[in-house]
């Protein structure tokens, strides 16, 4: 067996055991007392923090777990892991940013020749792309380490009416679209809202804890049911019912005729209403709202709005 096997059974060895004598890893790997002392000056020198103790009753322990066993990969394997680790790249913050960097990096250091071709070569034709967002997410990491420790959070957020005051208690985070999201459940109502990272402005960690419910993958898995439902119906041309496809919260409603047209008729829940209508409203003729008469009156106002910036008269093109 080379010296580097056996380094490597030695070090899977006394990560799992923690407290061990050198005379446990001679007799378990059959080799002498000093060729084991040799190897832990090895595996020491490698950065294992192991702390000896002398005596009768001595022997050794590994101070900590912070570096991992040696795990073996193939060369597919290795190559997926680095391009896991490149669909990330494109956003802006990242908690652990640092740590994925070292990673990819040392991944990459310790492929092979032909496997590192093969990762440049497919790093010219592959991206996992999200657009690079200008927006900031500073306290990604502390809001991360609050969800990890189940705190409660009292939070300043950003909306459209100014900055509020929210006690939440986070359910997770996660990434879509270039940004982060929150769903939490607010404290006051007991109701669970999603929150965007980057508009959150100070947290205040509260001692207090509340057990919820349901998890991140629960919650992310659950159909929604509004709380204040409203029909909406909406005809759609052929090029309506494309854009609604690239919509995640229409794109399953909607339903296509055979010439391409089609039409949307599903319950949403009131709150949204001013959010489908910024989305109607840029459809023009592509997207006729039915129902509900609310909605239409928030595209006629949109309409409006417009109009009046441009009421000077226009000379023919």
């Amino acid at each position: 067996m080379t010296k580097a096997k056996r380094l490597i059974d030695i070090l899977l060895f006394v990560s799992v055991k923690k407290k061990f004598t050198a005379q446990e890893i001679a007799d378990t790997f059959h080799i002498s007392v000093r060729t084991v002392h040799r190897y832990l000056l090895d595996l020491s020198d490698m950065g294992l923090p192991i702390y000896a103790e002398q005596g009768r009753h001595g022997g050794y322990t590994v101070l900590s777990n912070a570096i991992l066993p040696p795990i073996l990969f193939t060369e597919e394997e290795a190559v997926a892991i680095f391009f896991a680790f490149q669909s990330l790249h494109y956003y802006r913050d990242l908690p652990f940013n640092t740590e994925m960097k070292s990673v990819s990096q040392k991944l990459y250091e310790s492929l092979q020749k032909e496997a590192k071709k093969k990762v440049d070569t497919l790093q010219s034709y592959i991206a996992f792309w999200n657009p690079k967002r200008a927006i900031t997410t500073p306290l990604l990491t502390d809001v991360l380490e609050a969800i990890i420790n189940q705190s409660q959070l009292h939070i300043q957020y950003e909306s459209k009416s100014g900055i509020t005051s929210k006690h939440i208690q986070p359910i997770g985070v996660y990434a879509h679209d270039g940004l982060w999201y929150m769903p939490a459940l607010l404290l006051s109502n007991e109701r669970i809202l999603l929150f965007r990272v980057d508009r959150i402005k100070g947290i205040k960690i509260s001692e207090a804890n509340h057990k919820t419910t349901m998890n991140l993958q629960q919650w992310l898995e659950t159909d929604y049911e509004p709380q204040q439902p409203i029909r909406l119906y909406v005809e759609l041309s052929s090029e309506g019912v494309r854009q609604c496809l690239s919509e995640p919260h229409l794109e399953k409603a909607v339903v296509r005729h055979s010439d391409g047209t089609g039409y949307i008729d599903t319950i949403i829940d009131q709150h949204e209403l001013h959010f489908n209508s910024s989305l109607f409203f840029r459809l023009g003729q592509h997207a006729i709202v039915k129902e509900p008469y609310t909605l239409i009156q928030l595209i006629r106002q949109h309409a409006y709005e417009l109009l009046a910036i441009y009421t000077e008269p226009i000379e023919p093109l």
